[in-house]
């Protein structure tokens, strides 16, 4: 029931998985602007060129632009499962190139060749890295469902030119036909960089710009620094526009790509910290105009008829390198806005990646890691963590800033910089990261399948496992199970291959996942209360590690016996506290119930007629004993109120 009124009721029904992607694929390329679109049921294209008729290949949707043709398979899942078919529909796919290629040239004809792109999208697929480097010699790209929603994301915000952004990922670096042009430039130098001034068509730089936005670009993309373009952002801006204002600063850009750039100098009037005059000849490709600053004040000109007419001014510097460029960017943006800490955090990728300090190259790999993990389908943090950018929900509730610092922890890259490196270690970045990933996943991989429901439901009703407190509890066990296999094992976690050193891991980590396993509903609400606050993680931690000790004795994490052994006198002087106070409240209520029985005068009648005999005596004796100070009932023992009561 989709909407019921006073006399009548709308119904709604989902349409299929297959049928939705499909149809999700063709709404994207009609909003950004293509020319032609196959129509329902997808396209055909004939085996037999020369046959009327026949049997065809079906191509789920197909889009024409007048630089590029598009030929998109979709394929789709209802549940998440491995995609087995894949090489299969891989080979099918690519062979239909040559042919498609042929018939959109004989059948929708320029004085140029289109190019030719097979894309495939996948929803509730998972694909591994070998499925990625066989689809990549084969040239068809691989988009999932996410990719999908950023695209239709972008397409809402910025009109035709997110056509651009799209070319931009299915062709970089790819020559863009009639698009070559001379332009009067100032050439100068800024520090050791070679940059350029000059004016330029909104429209002209729409082609050739690109910005690789974090909400979507992967974490080993190198330029990942932007934020998403804001809606509401680029409506004031149009309108600025629309009232004929300017803007008197300029767009900073990166010119990328062997031979996009050359210069011709009209006359030299000086050294190279001089600016000189000249002609600046481009030829574009696709993303070879990365924008460091200025992406809203360019893609406001989206649609416009002023995008043809106006000009904006522009700063390029000439391959300035990917750390450099997000340096550039918070510098610029530092007074405007100040940069949020998990924002940092995420450009430490780039900004510490070929850094020599080791600590500096730590926090690049920590954070490319992270973001890894969240882009990984086959992880147990698949969309779990929550970026700059992204919007908290009950699944994704786990920060990059708490993973990051729980990665960068001492011991688990670096012991002692220069002297002993932790066990996720390589000694470059790319192997080490790639190890981080890997043990990461597996650590986590035997607490998730161990307990799928409570991981699954995050931060929701009944969840805590799958949040900041209790991922820093598991990584805090992770720490003391290295520590151990080190120490006391006098195993080299270095020297072990990634397969290696996590099928030492396995037995800790299993049994932490029977562990959890075996706790109650109330137990699952102990740990996410009781897990808050340095001293809740540290005390669940150590629960955590006891389990660990009652299956493998010799598992002894530096202070957990002395901990077992405060908690047990802590709880020893706990109770005997409770049972005094307990003791008081009993004597209390009962003397008070039995002279409201029978009474409270000088013969004192609530004793002989509330209290047994047996009880009396001993209690009287102990009187005597200390001469008659105090009052009967105080010599009562907890025990006595028993009686007391069973007998009244």
């Amino acid at each position: 029931m989709h909407r019921q009124g006073k006399s009548a009721v709308r119904l709604s029904r989902p349409k299929a998985k297959s049928v939705s992607l499909e149809d999700r694929a063709w709404c994207l390329l009609y909003r950004l602007g293509f020319t032609h679109l196959s129509g329902d049921g997808g396209a055909q294209l004939e085996l037999d060129e020369k046959s009327e008729s026949g049997t065809c290949n079906q191509i789920d949707v197909m889009g024409l632009d007048p630089e590029v043709a598009l030929a998109i398979e979709c394929k789709s899942a209802d549940s998440p499962r491995k995609y087995g078919e894949f090489q299969k529909d891989l080979a099918k796919h690519a062979l239909i190139r040559d042919r498609f290629i042929r018939a959109i040239s004989r059948q929708f004809p320029l004085d140029y060749k289109r190019v030719p792109v097979l894309v495939m999208f996948t929803s509730n697929l998972i694909l591994g890295e070998n499925d990625r480097e066989r689809a990549n010699k084969e040239k068809v790209v691989l988009l999932n469902e996410k990719d999908l929603d950023y695209y239709e994301h972008v397409a809402s915000h910025l009109g035709p030119a997110a056509k651009y952004q799209l070319f931009a990922d299915l062709l970089p670096g790819k020559q863009i036909y009639g698009l070559e042009k001379r332009i009067p430039a100032l050439q100068s130098r800024l520090g050791k960089y070679t940059c350029y001034t000059f004016p330029i068509t909104p429209e002209y730089l729409l082609k050739i710009s690109y910005v690789s936005h974090r909400a979507k670009g992967k974490a080993t993309d190198v330029n990942t620094y932007q934020r998403m373009i804001k809606k509401s952002r680029l409506k004031r801006i149009r309108e600025y526009i629309d009232a004929n204002g300017i803007f008197p600063t300029n767009i900073v850009i990166s010119l990328e790509g062997r031979g996009t750039v050359q210069f011709e100098p009209s006359q030299n009037v000086g050294g190279k910290e001089v600016a000189r005059p000249g002609t600046l000849i481009l030829r574009p490709s696709y993303r070879c105009a990365w924008i460091i600053d200025g992406q809203h004040r360019l893609f406001a000109y989206s649609g416009l008829e002023r995008a043809k007419t106006s000009h904006l001014s522009i700063l390029a510097f000439e391959g300035l390198p990917a750390s450099k460029q997000a340096q550039l960017f918070i510098d610029i943006n530092h007074e405007q806005k100040s940069v949020k800490r998990s924002l940092l955090q995420e450009l430490y990728a780039e900004l510490n990646w070929d850094a020599e300090d080791e600590d500096k190259r730590v926090t690049a790999i920590a954070s490319k890691a992270v973001q890894a993990l969240d882009e990984d389908e086959e992880s147990p943090f698949y969309g779990r963590i929550l970026l700059a950018d992204e919007t908290r929900t009950d699944v994704r509730c786990i920060t990059l800033e708490n993973l990051f610092r729980n990665l960068s922890q001492p011991g688990m890259f670096i012991v002692k910089r220069g002297v002993e490196y932790g066990p996720l270690w390589t000694g470059e970045n790319d192997g080490t990261l790639k190890r981080a990933i890997q043990v990461i996943n597996g650590w986590f991989g035997f607490i998730r399948d161990a307990v799928p429901d409570w991981w699954g439901l995050g931060a929701g009703d009944g969840g805590g496992l799958s949040m900041n407190d209790g991922v820093s509890v598991c990584m805090g066990v992770l720490r003391a199970v290295f520590q151990f296999l080190s120490d006391k094992r006098h195993i080299k976690l270095i020297q072990l291959s990634n397969d290696e050193l996590l099928q030492k891991l396995a037995p800790y980590g299993k049994a932490l996942g029977e562990y959890f396993a075996s706790c109650s509903a109330d137990q699952h609400k102990e740990f996410r209360t009781g897990a808050r606050g340095n001293q809740g993680l540290t005390f669940t931690r150590r629960k955590c590690e006891k389990a660990l000790h009652d299956k493998f004795p010799e598992f002894e994490p530096e202070g957990l016996l002395e901990a077992l052994k405060l908690e047990a006198a802590q709880t020893k002087e706990q109770a005997f506290k409770l049972i005094v106070s307990l003791e008081q409240r009993l004597q209390d209520f009962i003397i008070k119930a039995l002279k409201l029985e029978f009474g409270d005068n000088h013969e004192d009648p609530w004793w002989y007629n509330g209290v047994p005999v047996q009880i009396r005596q001993k209690a009287t004796a102990r009187l005597e004993e200390d001469q008659g100070k105090g009052k009967k009932e105080h010599y009562l023992d907890l025990i006595d109120f028993r009686a007391i009561a069973l007998n009244n």
